[in-house]
């Protein structure tokens, strides 16, 4: 019973996460295009290439952890994982809605922490399912340091 509901759980967090963040961010208003951007920003293709990996895998990685861990791993994990979520909505909100970019910065340093212990669980699932979550941990910790950049710039 705990697999099939941490797994409707952690596919339920996915979609929160992605719709959510779909809400808010909105990087083709003039607002955002007047910012002062750091010199080393990624061009815009890499983020349409790296968020749907991360959605896929981050669901990929609940549901593994949902089959073939404990019942506390389980419950453990999408409570981090819901936290963070929490966080990078937030990030987003701050970000593009009132532009507070120093909150915005903190929620995604926090979502930046945050997924360590995620992927410290993802790593007792399978090596292979932990390492399909570094580069979602790698872009985060990028993405807070670039927010911070943003809020310094302007």
């Amino acid at each position: 019973m705990i697999k099939a509901a941490g797994s409707i759980a952690g596919i339920a967090l996915v979609l929160t996460y992605a719709i959510g963040s779909g809400l808010w961010v909105n990087t083709g208003d003039n607002w955002y295009r007047s910012l002062n951007a750091p010199k080393w920003q990624p061009p815009d293709f890499i983020f349409g290439v790296i968020w749907p990996y991360n959605f896929i895998v981050l669901g990929v990685a609940a549901v593994n952890v949902s089959q073939r861990l404990s019942t506390g791993w389980v419950i453990t994990y999408l409570s981090i994982f819901a936290v963070s979520i929490a966080c990078a909505l937030t990030w987003a909100y701050q970000f593009y809605q009132p532009h507070n970019l120093s909150a915005a910065s903190i929620a995604l340093t926090l979502v930046a922490i945050l997924t360590i212990p995620l992927l410290i669980i993802a790593f007792k699932v399978s090596v292979g399912i932990g390492l399909l979550l570094v580069p979602y941990q790698l872009w985060v910790a990028i993405a807070s340091f670039l927010s911070w950049n943003y809020a310094k710039l302007n």
